[in-house]
Order: structure tokens, then sequence, then C-alpha cells
């Protein structure tokens, strides 16, 4: 009888805490990240401000809902703000407003709370008002083919960290790199991982584009024709 390495064995155990069967793409569900101050546009939600006649958040959630298996809204303060949606308003458990990377966290604690069966969450920005329409399934594929253990966005170059995929066994040490060694940067967690980089293309518009000033608002009403054509 052949002996196991421990070794192969402990590696073996690790990949399947971090990485989910391939059949589990449709139960992956989305929080959208609302929680920004939004100073650039002196302060409020720009998820509400209004492209073309629509929300941004509406959009967001249209985008979304038919590529995830449900979606939560990452804010903080008053939730009765986002009634009108419908979803669950999930407010960072770390305190000052650290950022993206705190309401990812929230994000996988309120999974691992509410929904045991799911191993990874989206995330993406609530102010990107025309995320792709096979986002999830074009972050999936190359998560499960590199053996990799988070996945995120790129596009004209530049990555989107913001919005990507993330493994909800992840939690534990993502709180701790968050309250222990104050990290901020999504980028600088990330870079401790397997990470899988997909890009998209940005003609006739560049999907992960976002609203963060009152000037990108005149932009997305233009995109907007475009998108919705």
């Amino acid at each position: 009888m052949s002996r196991k390495n421990p070794r192969a064995t402990d590696a073996r155990a690790k990949r399947v805490t971090t990485r989910p069967a391939a059949g589990r793409a449709t139960k992956i569900p989305g929080v959208l990240l609302a929680g920004g101050l939004a100073r650039r546009m002196g302060g409020g939600d720009k998820p509400m401000r209004q492209i073309a006649g629509r929300t941004i958040l509406d959009r967001v959630i249209a985008r979304l809902k038919p590529q995830c298996d449900g979606l939560i809204i990452n804010a903080n303060g008053d939730p009765a703000r986002f009634a009108s949606f419908g979803l669950p308003v999930v407010p960072d458990g770390v305190a000052d407003f650290p950022g993206p990377l705190a309401g990812i966290l929230a994000a996988l604690d309120w999974m691992a709370a509410n929904r045991p069966d799911v191993s990874l969450v989206l995330s993406a920005a609530a102010d990107c008002p025309f995320l792709p329409r096979d986002l999830v399934t074009r972050l999936h594929q190359p998560l499960i083919a590199e053996n990799a253990q988070l996945a995120v966005a790129a596009s004209g170059g530049q990555s989107h960290p913001v919005i990507g995929l993330w493994s909800v066994s992840l939690r534990d040490e993502l709180r701790h790199a968050l309250v222990v060694e104050d990290i901020r940067k999504i980028d600088r967690w990330t870079a401790r991982y397997r990470l899988a980089t997909v890009t998209w293309p940005t003609e006739p518009l560049d999907p992960f584009f976002n609203a963060n000033t009152v000037d990108d608002i005149a932009e997305a009403e233009r995109l907007a024709a475009l998108d919705d054509s």
C-alpha cells in the first residue's frame, strides 16, 4: 500500500477551501458596493444619481440580477433610502469607512451567516452603470481554469480590483489584513493570492466606466445612448 504525502494532502485541502467546483458557477451572488462618501460630488449617494431617467443603481441591478444568484447592497447609514430596491442592505463591520475592502468583507461575512451554500461572491461598484452582461461567467472561467483564488476585471490597460470574485473562505484573512495590518488598497491584499485578471474591450464604451464627478454624470448620459442602443 502506498503512503500518502501529508504535504500534498494539505495542499489539496487548501485548494478545496478557496476554489469552488465548476458546477457552482450559478451559485454566485453579488454585492453592490455603495458605501463610498462621494466627496467629489459634494457627498450623498452616487448610485442614486440619475442617468437618462434611471438611477445608476437601478442600471447596475438590472445588469447583474440575471447573472447573480441574489444581490445585496453594502452601504452605511440609514438603509431605508434603498428600500425601494428590495435588496438586503449590509453595512461595514469595520469602523471609520476603510474603503471597498470593508464592503467586500461585510458581504463575505453576510454570506457565511445567511448563505452557507455560497463559496464565491461577486463584488461590483454601485456607480458603474454599464457593467458587462458576461461579467460573472468570464470572471469565473479563468478562476477555475487557472486554479486561482480570486479574479478581477480589467479594461484599457487598467485593473478594476473592486470588481471581482472573492472566496468566502478568505474572510478571516481579509479581516486580519483590515483590522490588524491596516491594509486599505485592494491590490495590496490581492497580491498575496493566485489572481486571475480578465480584460474587456473598451469599444464602443468601457464597461467599467464609473461616475465619480459631476462631469462624469454628463459623460454617462452620452454613453447611455450607446449602451441602450
